[in-house]
């Protein structure tokens, strides 16, 4: 059973199955939002991604990165990610049309940031999140 539905701008339907919401900043114990404190936010959030769920492709949609009129510290300019951390299983139907619909899905596990922490669904998904290109990134598995 899904969480939600979000119909991608290709007009695919995918189902979102799981959905880890957490602080983009929330475990931040020293320094400063800035470049180098975000690329390994990023590749934190890639590995667990990774490593929980091995099965499935991995794509991370890149995040808009703020650059507010602050001072530069030793790492760089202040930049800034989106507040909330989002990884997310999807599933939808088989890419493989030979496959056999009752058989097979296709998976898909994004990373990506938002806004707030509320669930994507068809009026609420982040526009980079509908158009993922999912006949590109997914993969079929067997049931």
């Amino acid at each position: 059973m899904s969480l939600t539905g979000v119909v991608l701008s290709s007009g695919r339907p995918v189902d979102l199955c799981e959905l880890r919401l957490t602080s983009t900043y929330g475990g931040t114990a020293e320094g400063y939002p800035c470049r180098p404190v975000n690329d390994l936010r990023i590749k934190d959030l890639l590995a667990t991604a990774e490593r929980d769920f091995p099965l499935s492709p991995l794509h991370l949609v890149p995040p808009p990165r703020e650059l507010p009129d602050q001072y530069a510290g030793a790492l760089g300019p202040v930049e800034l990610l989106p507040p909330v951390a989002c990884v997310g299983a999807f599933r939808s139907t088989a890419l493989d049309p030979a496959h056999d619909p009752d058989l097979y899905r296709s998976a898909l596990t994004v990373v990506w940031f938002q806004p707030t922490p509320q669930i994507p669904t068809d009026c609420a998904a982040e526009t980079t999140l509908r158009e993922l290109p999912w006949e590109q990134l997914a993969q079929d598995y067997e049931l």
